[in-house]
C-alpha cells in the first residue's frame, strides 16, 4: 500500500515535471537561504556557550553622571576585585584584566605581534579555559610567565608541548611559557592568544591602585544560590563607600548578554546586536513563507488540468480525506527533495555566506540539532505549503469538473493575493537595502574635521617616542611623507575623558565629561584639521608646557572663557591658557556631534605614531620607506601598520553586513517570487492559448498579445508597490531614529523599487507572453 501510494505521488511529480521543477527549485532556494540565515542567528545566540560557567560569570559595568546624562562605562578602579571577594560573601571569585593588548614577541629571529591580557589567575578557574599542558592552579606562580593558546605556540615552536620555554616580551624581558590551552571559538567574547600576570603592571604607576582610577574590567563569579538582585543593590553604592568623591554606581552585566545586548542608554540595557539577530530571524522565515506561496500558487494553478483527475478518483470511491493525504504527501515528499538539493546549495554557498558575515559557520548534517531541523522544515514546509493546494483540490465536485462546468473562482484570487504578498516583502526589502546603503554613505561621507585619506598609523614601540624628533626628520627627507606626529590615540579614538576640569564662570552643578589627550606639535597639521582661531603648537614642546588646544564643542562648553587666552584648570589646579580653538572634528562616535576636548603638546606616554603619505607618492614606495626608518629606529620590532581608512570603515562593519545581507536575500526573495511568476505566466498563457490563437488570425500582434498577457501581472505588482511603499517608511523611519545623524527617506527610492519590481515581473512575465504570442494559431485551434 505505501509502495502504491509512492508510485502514485512520483508519477504525479514525473507527469507535471515543468510545475515539479520550478516548485524544487523555489522551495529549495528558500530552505537554503533561511538555513544560512538560521546559522548566522545560531551562532550569534550560542556565543560564549564554551563557558560551563557562563550562568554565574559578570562583568562589573559603571553608571555615571555627568550634566545629568548617564554614561556607561567598562572600566573600573585597580583596587576593586580584591575588595570585592573579601567584603560581598555571595561573590565566589573575581579577576582582572588590563584589556586587550597587542604585544611583540620573538624568539630568536621570528617576532610577531600578539593580542592577549594581562590577568588575575583566577581568571582561568572561572573561564574554565581548555588546557592542554600546564597545571591551571599554578600557571601564574611566577611573575614572568604566559599562559599561550595552541596557534601561537605552533607559530614559534612548531608544537604544543612548549611548557618550560621562553618567550621575550617586547624584547626586554623573558617570560616563561608555563601552559597552553585550545584556541577559543570564534563565537567567543575573549579572543586573547596570551595571558600574563597582572601583577607586572598593577603597579606601574601609583594612581593605578587608587580607588579614583578607572583602568581594569573586573570579572565576577557569583555562588550559584547568590541573589542578582541582591549583590546589585551591595555594589549600586560601593565606590561611594569607598570614594566619597564619587557618585559613580555599578552593576553586573551578565555573561549572556554581553554580544547581543550590549548597547546602553541612559545608564539601562537598550538593544544591541539582538536587533540584528531579530530582524534577519524575520528575514529567514520570510524567504520560507516565500518559497511556500510559490508553492501554494502553482499547485493551485495546476489545478484546473488535475480537476478530472480528482473528479474521476471520486466517481471510483476516493473520499476526500485520501485526497488530501494523497496532496499532501505530494508536497511533503517534494518538500524533502528541496531539502536534499538545499543541503548540497547550502555546502555550495557557505564559503561565500562565511566571507561576507566574516564567520566560520558549518554545517554537519548528521548533527542532532542540524538533523531535527531539516527534518523538521521539510515537514513543517511541505504542511504549510501543501495544505491549502490538498483541501483546494480535494473540495472539487465531481459531477461539476466531469461536466467541463467552470470551477469556482476563488483560487484565482488567492493566487492574486499570494503573488502581492510576495512582491510586497521583496519590495520592502529591496527599498530597506537601498535606505541602509544611502544611511552608510551618508555617514561616510561626513565632514569628518580632518583627512582620513593618506593616513597611516603604527604603534610607538621600543624607544621610539624618544626619538620622535630624529624619526620625525628622517620621515620629512624620505620625499614621501608629508606630515607626522604622535598621539596617545588614533584620530578615531580618544579613550581619556575626566569631569575634572575647572574655569572661572562655571556653575558648581555643571560637571560635563571632557576628553583629553597629549599630542605633538605635528598633530593638528599632520590631520588636516583647521584652527578656527589662536595658534597650533610650539615645535618645542617646553615652551607649550602650560597652554592647550581646544576645540569649538569645548569653547562652548566653557562660555565666555572659551576664547584664546582664557584659563583653564584641571584637577590639580594647574592652569593652562588656551592657545588655539581647532574646529570640532569627530571621534568615537561617528554619528554624534563633537564632544568636549583638550589637547596637550606632550609627548611623554604617547602611543600612536600617525603618518600623513604624499598625494602624489607611490603607495608601495612610500610603505617600504617608511617601514625601513621605523625599523631602523626599533630594531627588533616588526613594521606593522594600519590605515585609518580601514580603521574607518570597520566602525560600519554591522550596518555594512546588514546592507549586504538585505541586498542579497532582497534579490533571492525576487528570484524566488519570479520563479512562481513564470510558472503563473506559462500557466495563464496555457489557459488562454484558443484566445491568443483567435486574435492572431483577427490581426491581434505579437507586442498587443504580449501587453494583453502581461498587464493582469503588472497590476498585482503595482498593488504591491501601495502596500509596500507604507510599510517600508514606517520600518525604516523608526530604524533610522537609531541614529542621531541620518538621512531622510527620499520618494524617489520607493519610485525607484517601483519600477524595478515592474521591470523584473515584465521581465519574467515577458517570456512566456511572447512564446504564446509567436505560437501558430492553427496548432491552437485545430480542436475546434
Amino acid at each position: 500500500m505505501i509502495g502504491s501510494y509512492f508510485k502514485t505521488t512520483f508519477r504525479s511529480l514525473i507527469k507535471n515535471r515543468a510545475y515539479s521543477f520550478l516548485n524544487i527549485a523555489g522551495l529549495a532556494t528558500g530552505i537554503a537561504c533561511a538555513s544560512l540565515i538560521f546559522l548566522w542567528v545560531q551562532d550569534e545566540l550560542t556565543f560564549n556557550h564554551n563557558f560551563e560557567k557562563r550562568n554565574n560569570l559578570y562583568t562589573i559595568y559603571e553608571n555615571q553622571t555627568y550634566d545629568g546624562k548617564m554614561s556607561t562605562f567598562i572600566a573600573t578602579p585597580g583596587p576593586m576585585a580584591k575588595a570585592l571577594k573579601m567584603e560581598i560573601p555571595e561573590i565566589k571569585a573575581v579577576a582582572r584584566t588590563a584589556g586587550s593588548d597587542q604585544l611583540l614577541f620573538s624568539l630568536g629571529e621570528k617576532a610577531i605581534t600578539e593580542d592577549g591580557s594581562y590577568a588575575d589567575p583566577e581568571i582561568f578557574s572561572m573561564l574554565k579555559l581548555p588546557f592542554i599542558h600546564g597545571d591551571i592552579s599554578n600557571v601564574f606562580k611566577e611573575l614572568h610567565s604566559v599562559v599561550i593558546n595552541a596557534t601561537m605556540a605552533k607559530k614559534f615552536f612548531g608544537t604544543v608541548d612548549v611548557v618550560g620555554k621562553t618567550l621575550k616580551i617586547n624584547n626586554e624581558q623573558e617570560y616563561t611559557v608555563t601552559g597552553v590551552f585550545h584556541d577559543l571559538p570564534k563565537n567567543s567574547t575573549f579572543q586573547f592568544q596570551w595571558l600574563a600576570p597582572i601583577a607586572n603592571i598593577d603597579h606601574k604607576f601609583p594612581w593605578m591602585q587608587e580607588w579614583g582610577a578607572n583602568w581594569a574590567i573586573t570579572y565576577v563569579e557569583l555562588m550559584p544560590s547568590a541573589s542578582l538582585t541582591g549583590v546589585n543593590k551591595k555594589l549600586q553604592h560601593y565606590l561611594t563607600s569607598k570614594n566619597s568623591g564619587t557618585k559613580t554606581q555599578c552593576f553586573l552585566f551578565g555573561m549572556n548578554d554581553w554580544n547581543l545586548h550590549n548597547n546602553f542608554t541612559n545608564g539601562k540595557m537598550d538593544g544591541g546586536r539582538i536587533e540584528y539577530v531579530r530582524l534577519f530571524s524575520i528575514i529567514g522565515f520570510i524567504i520560507l513563507i516565500i518559497a511556500c506561496i510559490n508553492f501554494m500558487n502553482l499547485s493551485t494553478a495546476r489545478s484546473e488540468k488535475r480537476a478530472k483527475e480528482v473528479g474521476v478518483r471520486k466517481v471510483m470511491g476516493a473520499g476526500k480525506g485520501k485526497l488530501i493525504a494523497q496532496f499532501i504527501g505530494e508536497a511533503i515528499v517534494m518538500s524533502f527533495i528541496a531539502v536534499f538539493i538545499a543541503i548540497g546549495l547550502i555546502y555550495i554557498a557557505l564559503p561565500s555566506f562565511n566571507n561576507l558575515v566574516q564567520k566560520e559557520l558549518s554545517i554537519d548534517v548528521f548533527e542532532p540539532v542540524h538533523l531535527i531541523y531539516l527534518l523538521l522544515i521539510g515537514i513543517v514546509t511541505g504542511l504549510l505549503a501543501g495544505s491549502y493546494p490538498a483541501f483546494y483540490l480535494s473540495s472539487f465536485n465531481p459531477v461539476a469538473v466531469l461536466k467541463n462546468i467552470k470551477l469556482p473562482a476563488g483560487a484565482g484570487f488567492i493566487r492574486q493575493s499570494l503573488v502581492i504578498i510576495q512582491f510586497s516583502i521583496s519590495i520592502i526589502l529591496i527599498i530597506g537595502t537601498i535606505i541602509i546603503y544611502q544611511q552608510i554613505q551618508h555617514v561616510k561621507n561626513r565632514d569628518l574635521g580632518y583627512n582620513k585619506s593618506n593616513l597611516i598609523y603604527v604603534t610607538t614601540q621600543g624607544k621610539l617616542t624618544d626619538h620622535f624628533e630624529s624619526v620625525y626628520q628622517q620621515l620629512k627627507q624620505s620625499g614621501v611623507v608629508e606630515n607626522a606626529s604622535l598621539s596617545d590615540f588614533p584620530v578615531l579614538q580618544v579613550w581619556k575623558n575626566t569631569d575634572n576640569y575647572s574655569w572661572d564662570g562655571k556653575a558648581p552643578t555643571q560637571n560635563p565629561l571632557i576628553s583629553f589627550e597629549d599630542v605633538s606639535a605635528q598633530f593638528v597639521q599632520t590631520m588636516g584639521m583647521k584652527l578656527v582661531s589662536g595658534r597650533d603648537f610650539y615645535i618645542n614642546s617646553s615652551l607649550d608646557s602650560n597652554s592647550v588646544i581646544i576645540n569649538e564643542a569645548m569653547a562652548k562648553q566653557m562660555g565666555k572663557q572659551g576664547r584664546i587666552g582664557g584659563i583653564l584648570r584641571d584637577g590639580g589646579k594647574k592652569e593652562f591658557e588656551i592657545a588655539g580653538i581647532v574646529k570640532d572634528f569627530l571621534y568615537n562616535d561617528m554619528y554624534a556631534v563633537s564632544t568636549p576636548l583638550v589637547l596637550y603638546n606632550k609627548l611623554r606616554g604617547t602611543n600612536v605614531l600617525s603618518i600623513r603619505i604624499k598625494n602624489n607618492a607611490n603607495l608601495s614606495e612610500a610603505l617600504a620607506k617608511i617601514g625601513t626608518i621605523i625599523k631602523a629606529n626599533t630594531p627588533g620590532y616588526p613594521f606593522e601598520y594600519k590605515f585609518m581608512d580601514d580603521d574607518f570603515n570597520q566602525l560600519f562593519k554591522t550596518e555594512a553586513l546588514t546592507g549586504k545581507l538585505a541586498g542579497v536575500f532582497a534579490s533571492l526573495a525576487i528570484i524566488i517570487s519570479c520563479l512562481g511568476l513564470f510558472g503563473l505566466a506559462a500557466y495563464t498563457a496555457e489557459r488562454r492559448i484558443k484566445e491568443i490563437g483567435i486574435r492572431k488570425v483577427l490581426g491581434a500582434s505579437v507586442a498587443g498579445l504580449t501587453g494583453l498577457l502581461s498587464k493582469d501581472f503588472l497590476k498585482l505588482v503595482g498593488i504591491s508597490c501601495l502596500i509596500a511603499f507604507p510599510v517600508a517608511w514606517w520600518a525604516l523611519s523608526k530604524w533610522l531614529q537609531n541614529y542621531q545623524y541620518r538621512i531622510t527617506v527620499n520618494w524617489m527610492v520607493f519610485a525607484a523599487a517601483g519600477i524595478l519590481a515592474m521591470l523584473i515581473a515584465l521581465a519574467t512575465v515577458s517570456f512566456q507572453a511572447i512564446k504564446a504570442a509567436l505560437s501558430n494559431p492553427v496548432n491552437s485551434l485545430r480542436n475546434e
